[in-house]
């Protein structure tokens, strides 16, 4: 499912004319993003999961082609852990 998908159908299912329903998804999209990427808070939305900051260490790899390490340096990473009960309805198939 794309984001025009998603548009799509809860303009359907509201009424809400798409450039609305667009608009109103950007800026969610949005308000994530500026939570993680700026604030460095975590966003949860209960009942559905939670946008998490992950850190990642710094670590020695190796490029086995050229057969060198490099250093890969320390950064953050977004991730999405699912809520308990969306978990729990996935593995019931409903």
């Amino acid at each position: 499912m794309t984001k025009a998908d998603i548009i799509n159908e809860i303009a359907e299912t509201t009424g809400i004319d798409k450039k609305d329903v667009s608009t109103v998804v950007e800026c969610f999209m949005k308000s994530v993003k500026d939570s993680l990427l700026n604030k460095r808070e975590n966003v949860y939305l209960r009942g559905f999961g939670s946008f998490n900051v992950k850190h990642r260490a710094a670590k020695t790899a190796r490029n086995i082609l050229k057969n060198t390490t490099m250093v890969i340096e320390a950064h953050d990473i977004p991730s999405f852990k699912p809520a308990k009960s969306f978990s729990e309805q996935m593995k019931n198939g409903k």
